[in-house]
């Protein structure tokens, strides 16, 4: 019998990104504790700006983006959002969407299944995936639920489950 195996990924949906970036550019736009406060959001690639008059309506705009996010199923470990900056009469906050597994993350979730999983797991790094194959697709099964049960700094995703 062949080994089946799984994928471990860290992607961003990008049409669960664009609509939760619409919803609170929305939102922003109808809500009256935002009226001219000169809030923006603008999104170009996998960078996200904040801008606004001060530093709690920029923080609050920030709050509307996570909000939103969640609401659509992203993960807020994606999202990597700096302090407010002042540049000139406008604070910003710069965040950056992180994607892919790190080969660091990769070696520390093969670590983890290695102490904790079944013996029967392999795992192989793959760019910026990882694959866990077994004899056993129960083993597997346990591994997928371990991986999500292991606090990890960064979303993973389960792919190509064969």
């Amino acid at each position: 019998m062949a080994d089946s195996s799984f994928d471990v990924v860290s992607k961003i949906d990008r049409m669960e990104l664009e609509n939760a970036i619409n919803q609170a550019i929305r939102e922003i736009d109808t809500r009256f504790d935002f009226k001219n406060t000169g809030a923006k959001i603008e999104l170009s690639g996998d960078k996200l700006a904040i801008e606004a008059d001060t530093e709690e309506r920029a923080k609050a705009t920030l709050d509307v983006v996570k909000d939103k996010l969640i609401k659509r199923g992203v993960s807020l470990k994606h999202l990597d959002a700096g302090e407010p900056q002042l540049s000139g009469k406008i604070y910003k906050i710069a965040c950056t969407m992180k994607e892919g597994i790190s080969t660091e993350n990769a070696k520390k979730i093969a670590k983890f299944l290695r102490d904790e999983g079944a013996k029967s797991i392999k795992t192989q790094i793959q760019g910026d995936e990882l694959r866990v194959t077994s004899k056993s697709r129960d083993d597997l099964q346990e591994a997928i639920e371990q991986i999500k049960n292991g606090k990890f700094e960064f979303a993973v995703q389960f792919v190509n489950f064969r």
